[in-house]
């Protein structure tokens, strides 16, 4: 059975996202970040896998999230009806970020013991599974989209382990400005904005459009949704209690007063 041509052109940029992702890692981000970074040359082998990894990471949370918002604020056939909108500018998100999840998927396995990791396969899968539903039957665009907002948290994660890597002090100013502003972005992007996506889902439920959703399609939705904001609620409790004890010892070192066994957490 031939394919329609928006779904051949779907196909064709997850394939070029794929072989992007790909090319960024081997060839792109070693050439940018020896110029960038002279500590990168410092890095063992599976440090520049993951320095590698976690600078497509970054590109591709910029790309998707950029995209992600102005689809958010301007895609009013997806606002309109979350569950069964138009998806065309979603399919094309959702199509990128495919490409990117079997490229770094790719990755890990070939890389396993430099970047290897057992919880970013099953999330990858996870997503994967989700974004069938999306991209083979064009459903819940609002949602998929939404849940796309969180790779905007991505490039201070990473960022956070850069300057680890080269050996800046937690306390470092960089360090700190970077530690506050991945507590505020993640906060923003994953929990602030729950109340939004809960409302949203809670407004659709039950209704016609809700019951045309397959089983397999409520279970990716619901339950996927569910599971991944309670590990976000974990991980931004996490991620405050670590930005405090870090701000408090910077301000105990400006004021003078002794630190606990000498050591900033």
């Amino acid at each position: 059975m031939a394919m329609d041509p928006f779904s051949q052109l779907i196909l064709t940029i997850s394939v070029t996202s794929f072989l992007t992702f790909q090319w960024l890692f081997h060839r792109v981000s070693p050439w940018m970040s020896i110029r960038i970074s002279p500590g990168f040359l410092q890095l063992s082998d599976k440090q520049k896998v993951e320095w590698n990894s976690r600078t497509v990471s970054t590109f591709h949370a910029l790309l998707v999230g950029l995209f992600c918002l102005h689809i958010l604020f301007f895609d009013d056939a997806v606002n309109e009806n979350p569950v069964w909108g138009d998806p065309t500018l979603v399919k094309i998100n959702v199509a990128i970020t495919t490409g990117y999840l079997i490229s770094d998927l790719l990755l890990i396995f070939y890389y396993w013991k430099a970047i290897g990791d057992k919880f970013f396969v099953i999330h990858h899968l996870a997503a994967l599974y989700a974004y069938y539903y999306v991209l083979g039957v064009g459903m819940l665009p609002y949602f998929a989209n939404f849940r796309l907002l969180a790779e905007f948290s991505t490039p201070c994660v990473n960022q956070r382990w850069f300057f680890e890597v080269l050996g800046y002090p937690k306390s470092s100013r960089p360090n700190m400005v970077n530690g506050v502003a991945m507590a505020v972005v993640f906060f923003m992007v994953r929990v602030a904005v729950m109340p939004v996506y809960y409302g949203r889902m809670y407004a659709v439920y039950g209704t016609e459009a809700f019951y045309l959703v397959p089983w397999g399609g409520r279970v990716a939705w619901i339950c996927s949704s569910i599971c991944l904001d309670v590990m976000n609620i974990m991980w931004m409790h996490k991620i405050a209690r670590g930005c405090y004890k870090v701000l408090r010892s910077a301000q105990r070192s400006k004021s003078g007063a002794p630190q606990e066994n000498g050591k900033t957490d």
